[in-house]
Order: C-alpha cells, then structure tokens, then sequence
C-alpha cells in the first residue's frame, strides 16, 4: 500500500524514522492518517529531515520502495491546482451535481407518476369502449328480437 510520508530523526533511538501522514484508499483518493503513525528506517538509511516521500509497504508493514515525493506532488500541483480546482470548487461541483441528481429524480417520479395516470385512463377508455360496445350490441339484438 501507498503512503506519503515525512522524513523526521529520532533522537531518543539516533535514527530516522518515517511519520505516515496519508495512505492511498484508491487510484485518485488518498486518506489522510490523524493519529501520529512512524516506522523507523534503520541505522544505516539516512535522509533529510522534514523530506516528504512516497513510500510502498508491504502487507507485513516492511518497506518495499522508497521515493522523493517532488515529482507527485508537483504533478498534483499541476493537474489539479493549476485548472482551479480548489476545495470549495469540488465542493461546489458535489453540491451541483447532488441537485441535478435530486432534480433528475423528481422529474423521474413526476414522469412516473403522468405514465401510471395515463395507463389508468387507457384502461377507462377501455372500459367505456366495452360497454359501448356492449349497449350497441345489446340495442341491436333488441331490435332484431322485435322483428
């Protein structure tokens, strides 16, 4: 699983450890990690402090890669910050498309709704047709029973 994390040195243990700041939930949604979360780097594994990295870890919580996280975040900075796409604008934009969903469902029930009135006044007509239908036959055989 992906992580970004923060390079930090711990001084009690003299060694460099990683604070996991967000994990990857999914291909474009990442959740961030509240509670202080770290995995020491070993002895030998030196980086800068405050680095931000990408770091790939294993089901068991080894690490499997390591990265400088520039390249990502300057690629999010890019596609994303870059066209305006700000909190409040993908709020926004959720809030539109809640409303078009809340409109699209109400025209949905409201053509429902004209679809079961017409069916109800098909099967009227019907009905008066029939009994149309049957006045006019029951009229006729009157007639032929007078003959």
């Amino acid at each position: 699983m992906l992580y970004l994390a923060q390079v930090h040195k711990n001084e009690f243990l003299d060694q460099h450890q990683l604070r996991l700041l967000a994990r990857q939930e999914g291909e474009n949604f990442w959740a961030m990690i509240p509670e202080e979360a770290f995995i020491l780097l070993g002895k030998g594994n030196t980086m800068s402090e405050n680095l931000l990295v990408i770091v790939q870890l294993s089901p068991t919580g080894d690490i499997d890669r390591i990265e400088d996280a520039t390249n990502w975040v300057l690629y999010l900075v890019q596609t994303y910050l870059t066209t305006g796409m700000t909190p409040d604008f993908l709020r926004q934009e959720a809030d539109r498309a809640e409303q078009w969903r809340q409109n699209l469902t109400l025209q949905n029930q409201d053509l429902a709704r004209r679809s079961l009135e017409l069916e109800a006044r098909r099967e009227q007509i019907q009905a008066l047709e029939e009994t149309i239908k049957r006045d006019k036959n029951g009229s006729h055989q009157d007639e032929d029973c007078r003959s």
